[in-house]
């Protein structure tokens, strides 16, 4: 007999008046949560709390683990605006392949603009990267990104219109956006994956 299995829909917690709303997606709402500290704590809460009435001999660990986790989630979220906060007002333009940093932009004073939709499935057009070029100098934004899990062409392009512009963007290195690192390395981990991004964000951006 095989054994059975639970799911927990844990976005269901968070409050949908926050949320983005997408029409790119059957929930309607933009999916990447995980961009801001204050859900990913809730949703933390919400999941040791359900473990716990699933497996109740076991509650009193989870809710261990929770406030540990919890605890190191405050720590980040101080970490996070603090780095931020070494960023001028005015350079904080973040310019990713796709709409991945939305959440991100919203909860930490980021204007963000990808150069695709929130689909890593989607390519953008001649027009979209004119678009995109044209405001990247206009706003003389010192650094682009590339993301892990959309090929690195589509903001290369992106960066050659702008160079035949007469304007000299940097690609300010690669983000973790919709996958993270590889096991065993920092950015394996939310909290690594979170202030890596941060940390390389801030620094080509400064």
């Amino acid at each position: 007999m095989g054994r059975s299995s639970n799911t927990v829909a844990l976005a269901e917690v968070l409050d949908k008046d926050g949320l983005i709303g997408s029409e790119y997606f059957a929930s309607s709402y933009d999916p990447h949560i995980w961009f801001n500290i204050e859900y990913w704590k809730q949703i933390t809460s919400y999941l040791a709390d359900e473990l716990g009435k699933i497996d109740p001999k076991n509650a009193d660990f989870f809710e261990k683990n929770k406030l540990a986790y919890l605890e190191q989630l405050d720590q980040l979220e101080k970490e996070v605006r603090q780095t931020i906060a070494t960023l001028p007002e005015d350079k904080r333009v973040l310019v990713t392949a796709h709409d991945a940093f939305s959440y991100f932009g919203k909860e930490y004073g980021f204007e963000v603009v990808g150069l695709q939709g929130l689909s890593t499935a989607t390519e953008a057009g001649v027009q979209d990267v004119q678009n995109l070029a044209d405001l990247i100098i206009d706003k003389q934004v010192k650094a682009i990104f590339v993301e892990t899990s959309v090929p690195k062409r589509t903001i290369e392009a992106l960066q050659q219109a702008v160079i035949a512009q007469g304007f000299d963007t940097q690609i300010g290195g690669t983000l973790y956006s919709d996958a993270l690192g590889n096991a065993g390395t920092d950015e394996g981990t939310y909290i690594g994956m979170f202030r890596y991004n941060v940390g390389t964000i801030v620094q080509a951006l400064k």
